[in-house]
């Protein structure tokens, strides 16, 4: 093995991902003291925890920016291995920190509290996780608190995300009483007391008789996605600690299955393990599919090689004390201070003056970062979220970073003409950092109208123009994101534009027809036959259907559309690409004439925790915001109510819900998708 290879096999690049109030800043704080990064631990409830560092996520007790740090640990007698932990937002309004994370990590440890089990946000997030294929370690965190339950976390992993569990060892005590841990591979008990110091026996033959059952079983559940355990097994043989360890690293890794360890962070109770799990488990860079990239002579694939050509991706931009960061994950080459690099969105390219590794709100200069590496490039104002940087000799382009639509619009008006311009810097400012957020101008009445994920979202927007641009902002009455799609199929409707009266004319025509779609996309098919119409203007046809489904009929942008060029005509001397786009987008607003369009409205999905006293309010209130109730889950004098109700009719749910419950109420709520708007 060389030196690159040896150095990339220590590295875990991971994120902290759950729903909101599982414990995750909590963990990271107890992470980062347990490997000596920080030497006093911080809490969310006193505002000193070392993610959460900015005066909003300090005074809210919230993670709303992921962020990075640094640590290093070694298992038993291995060598140290380097982590980079980043800190991820719990609530769904910031899913685009998670996306954005996911998107560049390696592995990532799902935290879920013992007593709520898998919430709402857990499932947002661990679809994010698989669908970018990440490796995940499961840690059943809170094991301490009233109504704590292992057993019944690890059903729900099963039963609402259809994942296979492992459980690598089992609680000793419950609630008050968890002190402990039975761990299954290394045939070791652990007892912990509070403060974090542990005893750790390997089993005596009463204890290794009382656990070889639940240890047979998961030797048996790693074997039915591993042959060469499955083979040992099979053949009798001994499986030792090391042999049952690799078979669940290659399970994992293989997405077979998610090794699950139980603790009570805030109690300093199973850090150990979960770091031994995260070296043991989780993936290096090395281990992870080598990516694609986009160049001029096709597509290359890209291992993670110190020495091969430069691609890293920028997924992150935050305004500190040090002015921009660019946050990059290099995935092949070598990037230098001093270096000037291709960029996918800046044709002139960019110049690498200040290198740093970020520790949370602190940076390190360094030198270089090579492939694996998570780092950030200083002082670029104009860096784009999702932009690639590559040698000057190869550019290349990586996948980018998707951004889901915003929902949400505030109205916003400074208090003051003179702060236009401010206002106007301190926007773009927080637009450059959130993809997720938009700015725009109404274009009849000329407000500022900010796009945002949801209430919560606007508000820390808001709260950060006051705050950080000492600005005086008055808010308007909210906007929702509608969209419109064809009501019916049309054929055969023409685009024409005919300019010949002199001079250099203009000539295009097209033929196109539209069939409405089920799946919200929009999609462009060429249909033409014997080429009446070059393919250069083909690509000017599409792009200017494209430009006019931006506002629809009604106003709004049309989606679940299936638009076919099925024929045209062309002039030898007057067509032109320009003629084309215009034929195109006159063709189908002609088209969605015909067709009528349908208005859609964002519907959220909620749920509300709610004293079983009070759930017939919350769903006769529900009830009379066009919503619909799809399950009530009543234990112990509290209620979880699940349903579905439009976002105009949840502006202000919050403050309603409270009046309703007296204080004792609270919900959470994300996109579900789009429906048809009901009539009042």
């Amino acid at each position: 093995m060389n030196t690159n290879t040896q150095t990339l096999s220590r590295l875990r690049n991971l994120g902290i991902i759950a729903h909101i109030d599982a414990g995750k800043t909590t963990l990271t704080e107890r992470l980062l003291w347990k490997t000596g990064e920080i030497h006093r631990v911080g809490e969310v409830h006193d505002g000193n925890a070392t993610t959460d560092f900015s005066a909003i996520e300090r005074e809210r007790g919230i993670t709303i920016g992921a962020a990075a740090v640094h640590a290093q640990w070694a298992p038993r007698d291995l060598p140290l291995h380097q982590l980079t932990l980043i800190d991820t937002p719990g609530h769904i309004d910031f899913a685009i920190e998670v996306e954005r994370s996911l998107r560049v990590l390696d592995g990532a440890v799902a935290v879920f509290s013992a007593v709520d089990g898998v919430q709402p946000q857990s499932e947002t997030v661990w679809r994010q996780a698989r669908r970018h294929g990440v490796p995940l370690i499961a840690f059943v965190n809170k094991m301490d608190r009233i109504g704590a339950s292992f057993e019944r976390v690890l059903e729900q992993l099963q039963d609402k995300l259809r994942a296979r569990p492992w459980a690598l060892g089992m609680p000793l005590g419950s609630e008050g009483d968890f002190h402990g841990w039975v761990d299954l591979v290394d045939g070791r008990v652990l007892h912990w007391q509070d403060g974090g110091a542990a005893t750790v026996t390997d089993w005596s033959e009463a204890e290794r008789a009382q656990w070889r059952p639940q240890r047979n079983a998961l030797v048996e559940a790693i074997a039915d996605h591993d042959d060469v355990l499955a083979t040992a097994w099979l053949e009798g043989r001994d499986i030792d600690a090391a042999m049952l360890r690799a078979a669940i690293r290659r399970a994992t890794l293989a997405g077979a299955g998610v090794p699950v360890l139980a603790g009570a962070a805030f109690k300093d109770k199973g850090i150990e393990t979960l770091l031994d799990a995260v070296v043991d488990y989780l993936p290096s860079p090395l281990d992870r599919p080598a990516v694609t990239a986009e160049s001029e002579g096709g597509d290359v694939l890209l291992p993670p090689d110190p020495d091969g050509p430069l691609a890293g991706l920028l997924f992150k931009i935050t305004h500190q004390q040090h002015g921009a960061l660019s946050f990059v994950r290099l995935y092949s080459g070598t990037l230098k201070v001093g270096d000037n690099v291709a960029s996918s969105q800046h044709p002139q390219g960019r110049r690498i003056s200040r290198l740093v590794r970020v520790q949370a709100d602190q940076t390190q200069d360094i030198g270089q970062a090579v492939a694996g590496d998570i780092v950030a490039v200083l002082g670029w104002k104009d860096a784009v979220s999702g932009e690639t940087l590559s040698g000057r000799g190869q550019p290349l382009r990586l996948e980018s970073i998707q951004a889901q639509a915003p929902v949400l619009a505030w109205r916003l008006e400074p208090a003051r003409a003179a702060d236009l311009i401010r206002l106007a810097q301190g926007l773009a400012s927080l637009a450059q950092e959130d993809p997720s957020f938009r700015v725009e101008t109404d274009r009849e009445t000329g407000e500022t109208l900010a796009w945002g994920m949801g209430e919560l979202h606007l508000e820390v927007m808001v709260e950060r123009l006051r705050s950080e641009w000492k600005l005086d902002i008055g808010i308007g009455a909210p906007r929702v994101a509608y969209q419109e799609t064809p009501q019916r199929a049309v054929e055969g409707v023409v685009g024409r534009l005919v300019k010949q009266t002199g001079g250099q004319g203009q000539f295009a025509h097209v033929v196109l027809d539209v069939v409405p779609r089920d799946d919200g996309e929009v999609v462009f098919n060429d249909r033409i036959v014997g080429g009446v119409v070059p393919r250069n203007f083909i690509a000017a046809v599409e792009k200017g259907v494209r430009a006019a489904l931006s506002e629809g009929p009604q106003g709004h942008p049309v989606v679940g559309i299936e638009v076919s060029l099925v024929d045209g005509q062309t002039h030898a001397k007057d067509s032109s690409e320009m003629a084309f786009h215009r034929a195109g987008s006159e063709g189908i607003k002609a088209a969605l004439a015909a067709s009528g369009t349908q208005l859609l409205e964002p519907v959220m999905a909620v749920t509300v925790h709610s004293p079983s006293a009070s759930v017939g309010d919350v769903v006769g209130d529900l009830n009379r915001r066009h919503g619909r109730v799809a399950r009530i889950d009543d234990q112990d004098g509290r209620a979880e109510v699940s349903g579905f109700a439009p976002l105009a009719q949840l502006v202000g749910y919050t403050t309603s819900l409270r009046s309703l419950s007296q204080g004792r109420a609270s919900s959470e709520s994300h996109l579900h998708g789009y429906e048809p708007v009901r009539a009042s």
